[in-house]
């Protein structure tokens, strides 16, 4: 694995000192790659041969001393108490063709958008028999559990005791998006790695030789994906130029909006169109998206143009003259909105007004004026 080559040498570190921990909080965004260090890390304890075989059955999920938790939710194929048991085959195809995608990618996998995910005590009474089990190959057992965020407080409460006194070499590893949200007598056991976003080359490369895309685009989409391999995914799936069309119309409805009124006649307009997508990630997407070229602006503004990695290309677009209104005193605003709206959509709230409400605030934004330095 070509990621996170300092990680790798401290988990390498722990286990040739033999102090390898029980239990392992791995916390970062899915697309930062945790749960691919988490199964090379899961290959180092599992095989001690160094076979091939044995380290493609643990990335592709298939070793037998490797168990695996993670949310579930009812669906057509599992209508009443699911479990993780139910879904071991669509998880393994799940990792095997994206290790990088998120909670929401997973239950749109087995086809449960819309729904939110949970890890329920009946999984938790599935790790503890399966941590009870003997290891099939007589050295350690590893269980990971992907988004314990979404552990409910019985499932949790049930887990604590096997969390700090697992049986003889098992390992658990627990990878969160949301460690925050855990139990505190859960973090309290476990041993934290900081899982950092990737550097851009490290994005390049995961595209180019995993997910076979052109390097001339991994390049520009590594370039924009702060440091998250989903992003980058998202931007090459989604069309650039949609995006860009649309953030011109709201940028332009909010400069007008100051001295013609029906500018918010159009504003409305353009969030019911957004809104119409019906698509929350494709939302996500395009808010991310704003996101990055109002940061590219902030940079151009400030005169460091050859840092500008992202910026709108439409011949019909001022550039230069639109990141001049960009600047310290209004950033913070801008950003925090696109941050709100994002959250807000990811707990499904109504993207009609989350969007129409975002490009209102727009207007006022956009207009605020930098203080003069010499004042």
């Amino acid at each position: 694995m070509n990621i996170h080559k300092e990680l790798q040498e401290e988990l390498n570190h722990s286990i040739e000192r033999d102090r390898i921990s029980h239990a392992l909080l791995f916390s970062g965004k899915c697309g930062y790659g945790t749960l691919p260090l988490a199964l090379w890390y899961a290959g180092r304890l599992l095989c001690t041969d160094e076979s091939e075989k044995c380290r493609n059955d643990v990335m592709s999920g298939l070793n037998p001393d490797l168990h695996f938790v993670y949310p579930v939710t009812t669906t057509d194929k599992v209508p009443r108490k699911p479990t993780s048991k139910d879904y071991i085959s669509d998880w393994r195809d799940f990792i095997v063709q994206n290790k990088f995608a998120d909670g929401f990618a997973w239950l749109q996998h087995i086809g449960a958008d819309g729904k939110q995910g949970l890890i329920n005590v009946e999984q938790s009474k599935e790790i503890l028999k399966n941590l009870s089990l003997r290891s099939y190959a007589g050295g350690y057992k590893v269980m990971i559990i992907w988004l314990p965020e979404t552990l409910n407080i019985s499932a949790s409460n049930k887990l604590l005791k096997i969390i700090e006194e697992p049986p003889q070499k098992t390992v658990i590893i627990m990878i969160s998006e949301k460690a925050e949200e855990l139990l505190p007598t859960i973090l309290s056991r476990c041993q934290l790695i900081k899982v950092p976003r990737l550097s851009q080359l490290e994005v390049e490369e995961v595209l180019v030789q995993q997910f076979s895309v052109d390097p001339n685009l991994a390049e520009e989409a590594a370039a924009v994906s702060q440091g998250d391999v989903s992003l980058a995914l998202e931007s090459l799936l989604h069309q650039t130029e949609s995006f860009e069309t649309l953030f011109i119309q709201w940028v332009r409805n909010a400069f007008r909006a100051k001295k013609d009124v029906t500018a918010l006649v159009d504003i409305y307009d353009w969030s019911q169109e957004i809104a119409a997508w019906n698509d929350r990630e494709k939302h996500k997407q395009f808010l991310s998206y704003c996101a990055d070229i109002f940061r590219q602006a902030l940079v151009q503004s400030y005169g460091a143009s050859d840092l500008v990695l992202n910026q709108i290309k439409s011949e019909t677009f001022k550039w230069d003259g639109f990141a001049n209104f960009i600047h310290g005193s209004n950033i913070e605003d801008i950003l925090n909105e696109i941050n709100e709206a994002s959250y807000h959509i990811e707990r499904n709230g109504n993207a009609k007004i989350i969007f129409l409400d975002m490009g209102i605030k727009m207007t006022r934004f956009i207009h605020k004026k930098e203080p003069n330095p010499a004042s």
